[in-house]
């Protein structure tokens, strides 16, 4: 294959995004607890992030639900996955959530972009 390959594009774009996303997505609300939300409500949520960073054409819905769906399967925090949910770029977050988010997302990104 060609380095310019169309092929290699989803995979190249999502690889380059999933750093910027694990971080937006690890920022989570402090607070009382939440009611864990769906994998939908949380892809609405990344998608919202994607699109406030000027990358909401970088990855499209059906990879956006994937990784989502990994999330919502993660141990992430029920707070965490309902300030994703929101699309909530600005709340603190506790270590762990940041670094099981970062992960999960990380783990999830290959499986996510071959399953579009």
């Amino acid at each position: 294959m060609k380095l310019n390959d169309r092929n290699l594009r989803p995979t190249s774009r999502l690889l380059l995004a999933l750093p910027i996303a694990a971080v937006a997505l690890s920022l989570a609300a402090c607070g009382g607890p939440a009611e864990r939300p769906s994998a939908e409500d949380v892809s609405d949520g990344l998608m919202k992030v994607l699109e406030d960073q000027g990358m909401g054409d970088t990855l499209t819905e059906p990879m956006v639900l994937c990784l989502s769906e990994a999330l919502v399967d993660s141990e992430v925090s029920n707070d965490t996955l309902a300030a994703i949910a929101k699309g909530d770029q600005n709340a603190q977050t506790n270590q762990d959530d940041f670094d099981l988010v970062q992960s999960t997302i990380t783990e999830a990104g290959p499986d996510c972009v071959t399953a579009e």
